[in-house]
Parts: structure tokens; sequence; C-alpha cells
């Protein structure tokens, strides 16, 4: 039987972007940028959906759950990474990380399958318009949404406890910019073959079922404005689908830079870039993409100002 050399853990420590001390002062001034237009991106999104009657329908119910999710994750990690900048260090209770692990995969995981839903949606409305308001109810709608935001709490809760059983060795060196479970993966002492394997099986769910609906429904789509006899109608039909199409694109292209490789290769410069454009430019950047590619959310603007 191997034996393993293991200490309780009182404290980590984050190594975050300790390997470029010339950046802090630029790195700071990015964080800041971007957390600042992710609040005021999404806040007016949701305001302007609340406030607009001709934003009250599914699309914009579930660009509103869309825009919640991108102000809570960069919460989670954003503000500790700038505090982490300023005063050099980058300490975490024991505790305090498996906390930000619970609620960034809380408000992380709902992603994919809201894209799917919104994909879904669009497919409704262009496929079957004639039985979109039967099947996309207030009910459905409703349903969908809880669905999704039970989807994330039972991931995170899974993966928190999963990680939480793990005995970490000492120096207890967190190669990355916040906690996350595949870093402290790299500290174990103790098996993680199921800790690996419920990972895989939870992607394979999340992501990759997810993203099979998303391109069923866009096949669809795609066969039916193909259909269109007239360029200006097939024009109008996509310029509906666009910003979500752009939205997913960026989502799936930061989500596979950032996730999918081996557990061993996590520790590498490219990987902390891939994921503070998954955590940081990302939420800033679906906002302005709704506000240049949706005529509805110029209106809306418009009218609000």
């Amino acid at each position: 039987m191997a034996s393993y050399n293991f200490t309780l853990a009182e404290k980590f420590t984050l190594l975050g972007f300790s390997h470029l001390p010339h950046l802090r002062f630029l790195l700071i001034c990015m964080f800041l940028f971007l957390y600042t237009c992710t609040l005021l991106g999404n806040s007016l999104i949701i305001l302007l959906i609340i406030k607009d009657h001709r934003l009250h329908n599914p699309m914009y119910f579930f660009l509103a759950n869309l825009s919640v999710l991108d102000l809570l994750s960069p919460s989670v990690t954003v503000p500790k990474m700038i505090k982490d900048l300023v005063s050099g260090k980058g300490d975490i209770s024991f505790h305090g990380c498996f906390i930000q692990i619970f609620f960034y995969i809380t408000f992380v995981a709902p992603e994919c399958p809201l894209l799917s839903v919104m994909a879904f949606d669009r497919y409704v409305a262009i496929c079957k318009p004639l039985h979109y308001r039967i099947i996309m109810s207030k009910k459905m709608c409703s349903w969908l949404t809880g669905g999704i935001w039970i989807v994330g709490s039972f991931y995170s809760l899974l993966h928190t406890l999963m990680t939480k059983n793990i005995h970490f060795c000492g120096p207890f060196l967190i190669n990355h910019v916040f906690c996350d479970v595949l870093p402290l993966l790299q500290l174990a002492c103790s098996d993680i073959t199921l800790n690996l394997a419920s990972l895989y099986i939870s992607v394979f769910f999340n992501v990759i079922c997810n993203f099979s609906i998303i391109l069923s429904s866009y096949s669809s789509i795609v066969t039916v404005i193909a259909r269109t006899k007239y360029r200006g109608g097939r024009m109008k039909t996509f310029s509906t689908c666009s910003s979500h199409l752009m939205v997913v694109s960026v989502y799936y292209f930061t989500v596979l830079a950032t996730y999918f490789h081996p557990v061993s290769s996590y520790s590498e410069s490219k990987d902390r870039a891939a994921i503070v454009v998954y955590t940081a430019v990302t939420p800033a950047l679906n906002p302005i993409i709704y506000s240049f590619r949706n005529n509805n959310v110029k209106k809306a603007l418009k009218k609000l100002f």
C-alpha cells in the first residue's frame, strides 16, 4: 500500500502573476477596467430588459440570466485577483479557497446549458414560429431556467466536496490566479482517479452534450434560412442569431483553451492567459456584442438615454 507524505493545509498561496512583477500596475489597471465594464454593461442589459416591454420575451429573459451569470462569476475571482496584485501576496485560507471554488462553479457551470437553451429558443422561433408562444411559454422558460441553476449548484457541490476530501502535499502553492479544481489536483498526495473521472463526465454532459444541442439547433436553422427565397429575408432571419453565435464562439473557444489539456500542463503561462480571457474579458464582451448586434437592444438604449 502506498504511503503519502501530507500535512493539513491551513492556507494556500496563489502564485497568480508573481512571475510578471514588471506588469503589476498594467494588470491592475486592466482588471479594474474590465471588471468595471462587466458591472456596467451587464447591469445595463438587465435594466433594459426589465424596463422595456418590447424585451419581455423568452429570448431576452434568457439574455438577462446570462448577464446575471456574467455579473456574478467574475465577482467571485476578479476582485481577489486585483487585491493580490495590489498587495503582492496571494494568501487564501483553506476554507476560503473552497468557498471560492463553490461559487465559481455555481456561476460558471450554468452557462453551457443556458447557451444551449438560447439556441433552442432561436430554433423554435425560426423553425416553428406558429408554435413559438405555446412551446416557449412562461412556465416552460421558468422550468428551463430553474433547471439550469440547479445543474450549476449540483456540479458545484459535487466537485467542491470531492476536491476538499483530497490530501494535499506542501508547500501549498497554487500555480494559478484563483482557486480552481484542476490546479488543486496538482497538489494532491492521494489518489485523484475518481476526481478526474467525475470531472471528465461533468465536462461531457455539461459542455459536449450542450454543444451538440447548439449544433443541432443551428443546423436546422441554417436549413430553414437556406430555403428562404429572398436574400433580405435570409439576412433578417440570421441577424436574430448572430449575437448568440458570437457569444457561443467566444465562450467555447476560451473553454477549450482553458480546460481541455492534461492536468500536468496546467501551470503554463498560456493557460493563465486563457483563464483571464474566460473570467475577465468574456463577461465584459458579451453586453457589447448584444448591444451592437441587436436592433431591439439598440432601440431600448436610445429610449433609456
